[in-house]
């Protein structure tokens, strides 16, 4: 089974850029988005052989998640159940026969980190959402995390030290997730591998450079590890700031 995630940074324009003919290549079992930043009607998308669910947010032109499914869920779950974090349109859950599906657009702690706060809050509730799901079945769980991990996971962890993204409490926060049964299927495969990141700036000519950050992830329960076959990182396909992610799994 191949999955793939994507921030887009704006479908619309990731339309213009290719996106239907590098989604039919992918031909991905489960594709999901992150940042589509559309409304409701805004956009019709030919995908034959495949189910569609949308997470719109409240505020136009901002955040909003898709996931594009050729099996059809047993059911679909949208938001993680709590009124505050769910006007953003943030999170979609699919229950597959052996599965839980999750995609995931984690808030940004801002500039100036206005909004850290806040992301500690959804951390939390996010990690409690996903918990309750694995009652019932293992989960699988993709999309920008806002967040490098490690200092191997962006180019220049010492200039960006307590910047939105690399500060202790986000980093803690994914200690503590991936602590309470969770693997990061890319580290799970290439523990050591340096260079590979997902996001760049669009300034400075950071993708060219390869000034980036690893913030794009599939995370699976540790039950699922023996079914992993490869993660990857698909920093040749353009169109956004981001680029996809891909996770192999027989199951």
């Amino acid at each position: 089974m191949k999955l793939v995630s994507w921030n887009v940074n704006g479908l619309r324009a990731v339309m213009s850029k290719g996106f239907m003919d590098i989604f039919r290549e992918f031909d991905a079992d489960i594709f999901c988005l992150q940042e589509t930043k559309l409304q409701a009607g805004q956009i019709e998308m030919d995908l034959p052989g495949y189910h569609q669910f949308w997470n719109y947010a409240e505020k136009k032109g901002y955040s909003g998640t898709a996931i594009f499914s050729k099996e059809k869920p047993l059911s679909v779950r949208y938001g993680i159940g709590a009124e505050e974090h769910d006007r953003e349109g943030r999170v979609i859950a699919l229950e597959m026969e052996k599965f839980w599906f999750v995609t995931v657009y984690t808030p940004n702690a801002q500039r100036e980190l206005t909004r850290l706060d806040y992301r500690m809050q959804w951390e939390d509730t996010f990690l409690a959402y996903l918990k309750k799901l694995e009652e019932t079945k293992p989960v699988i769980f993709a999309g920008d995390l806002n967040v490098a991990f490690k200092p191997i996971d962006l180019k220049n962890p010492a200039s960006n030290k307590n910047n939105a993204g690399f500060t202790e409490e986000e980093r803690n926060k994914m200690a503590t997730l991936l602590e309470s049964g969770f693997t990061d299927t890319f580290r799970y495969f290439y523990p050591d591998k340096e260079g590979a990141y997902s996001w760049w700036s669009y300034m400075f000519r950071a993708r060219e450079k390869n000034a980036g950050w690893r913030i794009d992830y599939f995370i699976v329960s540790d039950i699922l590890q023996k079914v992993l076959k490869d993660a990857a990182i698909h920093s040749d396909v353009f169109g956004s700031d981001h680029c996809p992610v891909s996770l192999e799994i027989d199951v």
